[in-house]
């Protein structure tokens, strides 16, 4: 394993224990989000650097694949979890929240509406 490989896979170790002790450390589920969210795919894709540096161009083609995909559906996955903590949890420690006024004047699923009325 060549010195430029073994550095870059443990450096992205490095940012993935950050993002797990930003996830313990924090205090409310928008900044755990935040940590795991930006965090991991820099982990990933500088593990995956060094990872590359040691494969074959075959290997290095699937990470390239996998890491385009990581980057292009993390921020979705992450936005869709921060939209459903907005809507269930209580927002008394955000100082502005402009999402209120949408929430309140968006309606509400009804059992019919969700498929779910018996027939």
């Amino acid at each position: 394993m060549t010195v430029a490989a073994s550095v870059l896979m443990l450096a992205g170790g490095a940012i993935a224990l950050l993002a797990g002790v930003g996830v313990l450390r924090f205090s409310t589920p928008y900044a755990r989000f935040h940590s795991a969210g930006k965090a991991s795919p820099m982990a990933f894709l500088v593990t995956a650097a060094g990872a590359g540096l040691e494969l074959s161009a075959g290997g290095a083609v699937y990470l390239v694949i996998a890491a385009l995909a990581m980057t292009l559906t993390l921020p979705l996955g992450v936005h869709l979890l921060f939209r459903a903590v907005h809507r269930t949890t209580p927002g008394d420690h955000l100082v502005v929240d402009e999402l209120a006024d949408s929430e309140r004047a968006r309606p509400r699923p009804t059992a019919d509406a969700a498929g779910d009325a018996a027939p």
